[in-house]
Parts: C-alpha cells; structure tokens; sequence
C-alpha cells in the first residue's frame, strides 16, 4: 500500500486546488463509506487505490465506453452500481450491457472476424483461453502491463491473490484475461431430508449403504431413485430426486463440454485439464499446442465408452427422475427452479446461483427455514466408474475481462481501469457478498465471510480448501472455443428429442469436430492463422488401436459399481483442516 499512498500525496501536490479532483475524492469517500464495506483493504488504504483511480483516468475523463457480460447478480452489480461509482470517481462514463452467455459469445466471435469494435472490453469466460492465445486477437495483457498500459495498470493490481490467474494464462505463460467472476460446478442436496432419520433407515434397508453425499455416480442414481420412487412426497409436496436441463439451446452444449465427460471419467489424468487427452475428449499431446483429434479412431475421447456412458447417464436421469418439463428448460430455468423446494438433488449445480438460493421465504424460496438458514448444502461433485484418480473432477467458470486489439488503445485502456476498478480489492469483499462469486484469496478469507459462513452452505469453506482447484474451466486444447462449442448442443439436443442414440449422437459430434479442426488445420497451415499452434490432426485408425491403449478408456464390464458416498460433516470437517 506504500505505493498508494505515496502516488495519493504526489498527485495532491500536483494538482491541489483543482475543484474537479477534490470533487472526485469527495466522490470516493461517500462511494467508500456508503459502498464499499467491508473490505479488505483500511479506509485509508482505499482511499488511497481510488486516489490513484482518479489520477491514471484523468486522460480518458469524459470518455464513454462500452462492456459487455452475461447476466449473474455479479454482474448485475457492477452495471447498476460499480459503473455509477466508476464515473463518479473517474469521470469515465461506462455502459456496462448484460446479455445471455450465447450472446456474448457471438459478440465477441463476431469482433474477432470482422475487427470491428462492438465493444470495449467483455467479460468473457476463461474458456476461452486456447483461442485468445492462439488467434493473439486479444491484447496480451502481460506485454500490455509491462509496456503501453503500464500507467494504467493498478500498481496494488495483486495478480497473486487472484485465485483463477492459471486459467486465464495461455501456453505461452503470459495473460490474456482478467478475472472478475468465478463459481464452481458442484454437488447440491437437501441436508434436511438426508439427515431424517426415518428416510436414512429406509435408504441404508434398500441399499446396503448409508444415505449421504454421493461419491460416485451409482450413489447419485440410486438416491434419485429412492427419493422419486419411495419417497415421492414430503410435507405434502410432490418430490424428486434429480434436477437438471435440455432444452435444445446453447447453454445444452456449455452443460456437456463444462466437464460433464470428466466427471464421468473420459479424460486423462491431469490437472487442471487431462493430458493429453482434456474434458471434451480433445487429444493433444504433452508439450506440444496442437491438437490432434476428438474421435476415438484419432486418439481422442468424445465418442468413446466413458462419453457415451456421461451422455446416456444425462438423458436417463433427465427422464426418470427430474420434475416434469425439466427436459425442456435452459441454463436459467433449471438452477433458480430449485428454490421451490420440490427437488432432494442436484449432481450439477452452478454455485453463481448461491445468491439465488439464500433469498428469503418472504422471496419464495422454500430452501431457507424461517430464520434464513439454508436447508440445503453444496459439496464436491460425484465422478462416474471411469474416473481415476488424479482427473479433474469438475468445473469452474471463470469470466475474465478480456480485451481485443481491433478496439482502439484509448478505448481499450479506459475499459481496462474500469476492469481493473471492479475486481479491486476496495469494492472486491463487498462485491463478493453480492454475487458470491469469489475471485481473490483475499476477499474469501476476510472475517465477514467467517461470519456468514454458516448462512451459505458450504460455500466459504469449499473455497477456502484446497479442493477448488481440482475444479477448472475449459483448458488450452480447444483450439477455438466459438467455432467448436456451438457444434455440441444441437448434437445433445438430437439425444434428448429421440432422434439418435448417445452412441449416434457423440460418433457425429467428435466427427464434426474433427472436420472443424480440419479447416483450422489447413487455415494455420496456409496462413498462420493460428500461431502455428492450430490443430494438427492424427490419421485415423482402427479404434481398437486407441481404446484403452493410449487414447479412450475400454468400455467397462460393469458401469454400476457399488455406490458410496460420505458424511457431510465430515467432509466439512476435512476441508477445515486444510
């Protein structure tokens, strides 16, 4: 903080007496007092961070820029409350836009092609880390830091203290994004009902095994059952044992390619992504940024027995045991539906809706007793009979500010400072109460969050354990995320509509990708276009060469094993330890 406040005191030398800076600081302390608390930063430090905000913004004062994200409370937030505070204190005025994940996708694949400035900044999943580092349509912000935008760039910045920092780094070991949002995917469950008495003698009669939090995918499925089949109502309520999505929608392809195969086991041993075969079933092999195929027949996972597997678990789960119409929700409408009240499970459930699920009874959320105390739980995501040890188990998103170089410097630099301003460590704690999507060590760890802790369920300690990094975004060997992910949905959507087995279905999506990655191939090839780390595809083989020699796991004899799962105080017991 030295740095801060020694720039606080040079500046006022500077510039003392100007009326529109002291209105500035005016500005900053009513935004500090009234907004930004807590914090992890002293009233004077903060002071201080916002003093250097209103001297680097002083050349762009008066500019107006445009950002785009999707729509999570976080990001709510920051529009309706950090873009009025950034002006405030700046002077730069801000239209922070928030539209569906899809839509922001196709903006940003649509400024890389054209190199016109839609916007100046987006938020931006880290999923997309192969191809910012691969195309270099992104400012580097590494180069940027250290050159051009080094009068700009937070000097209490703190990238250390940034949990999601590896994920948004390319290849190369520069990075490309910044993050500002970040939630897992994780288990969710009703402990009220787990923890009756009655409902526990019943499960552990039928099964042989102790109600719980599962541990694999056998445990899941038989607690659906048990709880759409045997229990069906509590309290007069009609109950289920399984929640999820597949409306033939985008967001069905996010719901598959955001690890769902991992989960199941269909990738190799690594993290934060399997080597060298990843979490779409994309191979590429260790030391090289290349990729080399998704189909079995080149060396790849997408449509091999432990995908498949993922896929057919999807759709049974989907069919036998979720509410009525859950087939036909999206992203938006499945997680929120929790909060009636009418579900015992969810094997994967974004932790962004946390926010969501702490509301009320007054709000209509049935999973909060009368004080406000969630029925409910999180905890680690179950893995399917072909995970091995040593696999990512999970997914976590992480939304970075990102930066393409077809948007001018000024514009680009000004949208940096207000990037940088909204994930700083002044307005971070309080931001992180907000949306409760934790991106700084920091703001997790600060005594507010001890303090509500027990009104999050299970959310503060997850993050505070050193299991969230066994949870990772979409990793480098997806060479072009926009082009690659688009093809997924609409083969999952043929799943869910009948039209072809999930054999069928995963045979044309690992051969669409392949044909994909061909064009890819043949553009770096030609012309660079990749960096020279475009894909370069294996011939196709016999896949009994690959399966369970290097590429695909073999199909399993037995795809049920005994299920198993683990007591969640337990659990929550282990992660304190750490």
């Amino acid at each position: 903080m030295r740095k801060y406040l020694l720039t606080a005191v040079a500046a006022s030398a500077v510039i003392a007496g100007t009326n529109a800076v002291l209105a500035d600081m005016a500005a900053a302390e009513k935004w500090v007092d009234e907004e930004f608390q807590p914090s992890a930063l002293t009233r004077d430090e903060q002071l201080a961070e916002m003093q250097w905000f209103i001297d680097a913004a002083a050349p762009f004062a008066g500019m107006e820029i445009n950002v785009l994200s999707e729509g999570i409370p976080t990001h709510s937030y920051e529009a309706d409350v950090l873009t009025k505070a950034f002006e405030d204190i700046t002077g730069i005025k801000v239209n922070h836009q928030i539209l569906g994940e899809g839509e922001v996708v196709q903006a940003v694949q649509t400024q890389m092609q054209t190199k016109r400035n839609l916007y100046d900044g987006y938020v931006n999943d880290s999923d997309l880390i192969g191809t910012h580092s691969r195309l270099q349509l992104a400012y580097n912000l590494t180069d940027k830091m250290a050159g051009d935008w080094a009068a700009t760039t937070n000097p209490g910045l703190d990238l250390d203290d940034f949990m999601g920092i590896q994920f948004t780094t390319g290849p190369d070991g520069d990075l490309y994004q910044l993050p500002d949002q970040q939630f897992a995917n994780l288990y969710w469950f009703r402990k009220d009902w787990f923890d009756r008495e009655d409902l526990k003698a019943a499960f552990k009669e039928k099964y042989g095994y102790d109600l719980g939090v599962p541990v694999n995918w056998s445990a899941y499925e038989d607690i659906a059952e048990f709880f759409s089949n045997d229990v069906k109502e509590i309290d007069g309520t009609t109950i289920y044992g399984h929640m999820d999505y597949g409306k033939r929608a985008p967001d069905l392809g996010w719901r598959m390619t955001d690890a769902w195969l991992s989960m199941a086991g269909a990738g190799s041993v690594g993290e934060p992504n399997g080597v060298p075969i990843d979490e779409w079933g994309i191979r590429m092999e260790e030391g090289s940024c290349n990729p080399a195929g998704a189909s079995v027949s080149r060396g790849g996972a997408a449509n091999g027995p432990a995908a498949v597997y993922a896929i057919r678990k999807w759709d049974e789960w989907l069919r036998n045991y979720a509410p009525p119409g859950a087939a036909s929700y999206d992203f938006y409408q499945s997680l929120p539906a929790l909060s009636q009240g009418n579900v015992a499970q969810q094997i994967f459930w974004y932790t962004a809706f946390t926010a969501d699920m702490v509301k009320s009874q007054a709000d209509g959320n049935n999973t909060v007793d009368a004080d406000g105390n969630p029925l409910w739980r999180m905890a680690p995501s179950p893995h399917g009979p072909y995970w091995e040890e040593g696999q990512k188990v999970g997914y976590q998103d992480v939304g970075s500010w990102t930066f393409l170089n077809s948007t001018p410097e000024d514009r680009a630099q000004a949208a940096w400072l207000y990037a940088q301003f909204a994930v700083s460590k002044t307005v971070d704690v309080k931001k992180s109460h907000v949306g409760l999507t934790f991106i700084r060590d920091s703001s997790v760890r600060h005594e507010s969050f001890t303090e509500r802790a027990p009104k999050l369920g299970g959310l503060v300690e997850f993050y505070r354990s050193p299991d969230r990094v066994a949870w990772s975004p979409t990793g480098v060997n997806v060479p072009d995320y926009p082009k690659l992910a688009q093809i997924w949905w609409q083969q999952i959507g043929d799943v869910n509509s009948g039209a072809f087995t999930p054999q069928e279905a995963m045979d044309r999506l690992a051969e669409e990708m392949d044909i994909t990655m061909a064009r890819m191939q043949a553009a770096d090839e030609a012309a660079n276009v990749y960096g020279g780390c475009g894909p370069r595809l294996n011939e196709e083989k016999d896949p009994s060469e690959w399966l369970g020699k290097g590429g695909a796991k073999a199909k399993l004899d037995n795809e049920k094993p005994q299920g198993e799962t683990v007591n969640y105080d337990d659990l929550v017991a282990r992660w304190a330890e750490n």
